[in-house]
């Protein structure tokens, strides 16, 4: 039976993916919660709201 060979994961690699997850969390925090609230405190519309959740959320699957 052939089995794939895991790469090994070094120091680097596992600090990489610890950034990212932490940035796309980051994004995710800020377009569920944070950009909403500060959205209807200056008044914007729900659809620029969204529109801004959108490019967030983008950003964060970027990463």
């Amino acid at each position: 039976m052939n089995t794939p060979l895991q790469p090994a994961k070094t120091k680097r690699n596992e600090e990489t993916e610890m950034i990212a997850l932490l940035l796309g969390a980051g994004f995710a925090l800020a377009s569920l919660i944070l950009l909403p609230a500060v959205a209807q405190k200056i008044g914007l519309g729900s659809s620029l709201t969204i529109a801004l959740r959108g490019a967030l959320m983008r950003a964060a699957h970027q990463l």
